[in-house]
């Protein structure tokens, strides 16, 4: 199943056959991605943003845990992926570079912050900062690399209540967003779920002068398939992701079905070129 996968252009100001995506290892001509996982994770640190850090999980052992899986699904054709753990929730540099380079894959990281779950994984300062500190936060990474590893962000990733309007942090999660596209290209691909959000989040958007072809409806199978052709008919990406198949252990749990059926219904709306697929899948458990 690992063969059902997209295309995620990373930036997105330029139109030309040069586009760059920045991986880990440097900048890739777009044009040469391949096929690519969108929405995938390597490592994971559920423990909130007040405690995690790289001391929570030995490097070593992350590598050799999930080695084996990314050799897989490049053997299936993949030739890209990209890792959705943000900062404050297991994002890591240095593991993400080995990985790529030991396993052939492209990889791509992010910047930004992660509002959902509660603000669990946003740090004290974001709660303080303007959205114009944040940015330039994030903006730096892209500039100089991530924490001294001279690692870039290939987009920003950002999260929001699934299921209600914006709070005032995540409107400022969104402007600071906002900003560092403009500063840096960078896609904004923000979890989301549901019609409220996503909605409120393209306004922002709009109020910030900015395209609706920058921004990722991450979980947007939790909207309404009105919204989603409403979404793409803007330009914005529609990202259907934690599609999974049953399995032995599982009989009946998987969702291919309802993703074939809504990705025909797209199709058929001439909307297939902006719908993103995958699994949301993984990942090292650290601690």
């Amino acid at each position: 199943f690992m063969t059902i996968i997209v295309m995620l252009i990373t930036a997105c100001s330029s139109q030309s056959e040069d586009r760059l995506i920045m991986t880990v290892k440097g900048p890739l001509k777009a044009v040469e991605a391949g096929q690519t996982l969108s929405h995938e994770h390597v490592l994971v640190d559920w423990i909130g943003a007040d405690s995690t850090g790289y001391h929570r999980w030995d490097r070593d052992s992350v590598v050799m845990t999930v080695l084996p899986y990314l050799q897989e699904i490049k053997e299936l054709g993949a030739n890209c992926f990209i890792d959705c753990s943000p900062a404050y929730l297991g994002r890591d540099p240095w593991v993400l570079r080995e990985l790529s380079e030991r396993s052939g894959l492209h990889i791509i990281t992010n910047t930004g912050y992660y509002g959902a779950v509660d603000n669990r994984f946003v740090p004290r300062h974001a709660r303080e900062e303007s959205a114009e500190q944040l940015a330039a936060r994030w903006t730096g990474e892209f500039e100089n690399g991530i924490d001294n590893s001279g690692i870039k962000p290939g987009f920003i990733k950002i999260g929001v209540k699934e299921d209600s309007p914006l709070s005032d942090l995540h409107r400022k999660l969104v402007r600071a967003a906002c900003i560092t596209h403009r500063a840096t290209g960078l896609v904004i691909k923000s979890h989301t779920g549901g019609d409220i959000p996503a909605f409120e989040q393209l306004a922002l958007l709009q109020e910030e002068g900015i395209s609706a072809s920058a921004f990722i409806w991450t979980h947007a199978q939790a909207g309404s398939l009105e919204k989603q052709i409403e979404a793409a008919r803007m330009g914005a990406w529609i990202s259907l992701d934690a599609v999974n198949i049953s399995s032995a252990d599982t009989p009946g749990s998987g969702n291919l079905e309802w993703y074939l059926e809504r990705l025909i219904i797209l199709k058929d709306a001439g909307l297939l070129n902006r719908v993103l697929i995958s699994h949301d899948a993984g990942w090292y458990d650290a601690g």
